[in-house]
């Protein structure tokens, strides 16, 4: 009796480091197959990273300018409404609004709001948008995220004067 105890035992034992043996042998295989995708995932980026590069240097401007709007927002900007993640959500959800694109604005708002934001800044942004929207031209994109960067530094801007398409002349009638 002893002797099938032994014999069940020590299959028992067997079956147990086998099974070991076989998770860890699974999961060293697991690893090495990965191993390749990972190396042409790290390749990929790299060559991004190099087209990238080529495109910023026929910018040249590109990256500097983009730290240079966010210190200016911080210097001329009081509290968290100058901090580089409240100025490039605030003016996202600025830029969609004026796009009518309200679902991403409002997922991007939570997102704004989350980040302890004040959201007031964002309504006196987008009002000082509405006032000087004749100045926005819809062809050029550039346009709208230079007047939104505008109005997010300093939301009083004066309105913009109304375009001089209905100059009064001085009409005789004969």
């Amino acid at each position: 009796m002893s002797y099938r105890v032994l014999k069940l035992a020590g299959s028992a034992a067997l079956w147990l480091l086998l099974s070991t043996l076989n998770f860890g042998l699974g999961a060293a295989l697991a690893q090495n197959e990965d191993a390749k995708p990972a190396d042409q995932q790290a390749a990929a980026p790299k060559e991004g990273a190099k087209d990238s590069a080529k495109d910023s240097a026929k910018d040249g401007t590109k990256e500097p300018q983009k730290i240079d709007e966010f210190a200016e927002a911080q210097r001329a900007l009081n509290g968290p409404a100058g901090n580089p993640e409240c100025v490039w959500l605030g003016r996202r959800v600025v830029s969609l609004l004026w796009r009518d694109d309200l679902d991403t604005a409002f997922r991007h708002l939570d997102l704004y709001d989350r980040f302890g934001c004040p959201s007031g800044h964002i309504q006196v942004t987008f009002r000082c948008l509405v006032l000087h929207g004749n100045t926005i031209d819809p062809k050029a994109a550039d346009s709208l995220n230079s007047r939104v960067h505008a109005c997010w530094i300093n939301p009083a801007l004066p309105a913009a004067p109304a375009p001089a398409a209905a100059a009064q002349n001085p009409t005789t009638t004969r």
